[in-house]
């Protein structure tokens, strides 16, 4: 049976699942705990924006709280996995990543490799990313590329209530350490979710609206943004085909070849930094393995590459809009 209901429930939903179903699965992080059992229990309770309340009354102290030291429980839960567990550390925003990008990229993420293929990492780290929410320039990043382009992770960023629920659940089962970015915009987006537990496997992108004029490719909050200039631009007659990719790394680049075949337009949209983004990688790919089936340039929709501001006027201009990506189909359209 399927409800609707907040794409921050479902994650909810999917680490309470999963908790009870295996009990190896632990969760850690700041202030996911804070104040069971005192005044400020309501206030504090389950993360900085309440993702993972209510779980300490069920699963009590395989939730744990973490001292404000990213490098020590983000290094705690990657030797867990190592030994045997599966733990679930909340980053809180993905800009904090610096302090324990060691323990990552060049402990989980090699340890596979390493140990010629003997070990496993089954570790899932869990990260606010985007902006939009008048955080400022050190809570606000789409760090995504970052963490794609290093072999060993498995990076992971849904655009509905759906997605995270089925792709965390799946990362949590994964034998690889997995990044998995929620953008804070969409935590009150709601869709239909089953009741029931369900994975969605990676590297399967999924096509959300069909159209056989222009390819647009985004993933997390660009989809919504690709949606809105798809079916305004419908009205002017033009059909576009809009591939939302789920996963980064695996990436489904033969769903969006074979979107482009069909339609010989493509463009990309991503709120990441252009330079060496998302958009850059999947351009890069299409204009490499499908050149001849473009008709028109390849157009990308980014921010610019700066800060994310924290003026609102100045941050509303930095995120990619529906009228940003409008734009950049006509432009494709042109040739």
């Amino acid at each position: 049976m399927a409800r609707k209901i907040s794409m921050k429930d479902a994650i909810n939903e999917a680490l309470d699942q999963e908790m009870t179903r295996d009990p190896s699965v632990i969760v850690m992080g700041e202030d996911i705990v804070g104040g069971t059992g005192s005044p400020g229990e309501a206030d504090a309770w389950g993360g900085v924006l309440g993702v993972t309340k209510g779980l300490y009354a069920k699963h009590g102290d395989r939730l744990m709280d973490t001292p404000l030291s990213e490098s020590a429980y983000i290094g705690a839960a990657v030797g867990a996995a190592a030994c045997g567990m599966r733990p679930v550390a909340e980053l809180m925003f993905i800009d904090f990543m610096g302090v324990c990008l060691d323990e990552i990229f060049n402990q989980a993420a090699k340890f596979k490799y390493m140990f010629g293929g003997k070990a496993q990492t089954p570790v899932v780290i869990r990260a606010m990313v985007g902006a939009g929410f008048r955080a400022a320039a050190q809570h606000s990043q789409m760090l995504t590329p970052v963490f794609t382009h290093i072999p060993g992770l498995k990076v992971v960023c849904p655009s509905n209530a759906y997605d995270a629920k089925g792709l965390l659940i799946q990362s949590i089962r994964d034998n690889d350490p997995v990044i998995f970015c929620e953008h804070k915009n969409l935590y009150a987006h709601e869709t239909e979710v089953p009741d029931e537990p369900y994975a969605i496997p990676f590297a399967e992108a999924n096509v959300v609206r069909e159209g056989g004029d222009v390819t647009i490719v985004a993933y997390g909050l660009m989809v919504h943004r690709a949606t809105e200039a798809a079916d305004r631009l419908a009205r002017e007659g033009v059909e576009c085909e809009v591939v939302d990719l789920r996963t980064l790394s695996p990436i489904d680049m033969d769903a969006v070849l074979e979107s482009v075949e069909g339609t010989g337009r493509l463009v990309c949209v991503d709120e990441a930094s252009p330079r060496c983004s998302i958009a850059a990688d999947v351009s890069a790919q299409v204009a490499q393995h499908a050149f001849k089936a473009l008709k028109g340039p390849v157009q990308m929709v980014t921010p610019p590459h700066t800060p994310v501001p924290f003026s609102p006027a100045l941050e509303d201009l930095y995120i990619p809009s529906a009228e940003r990506v409008m734009e950049a189909v006509r432009a494709t359209m042109v040739a």
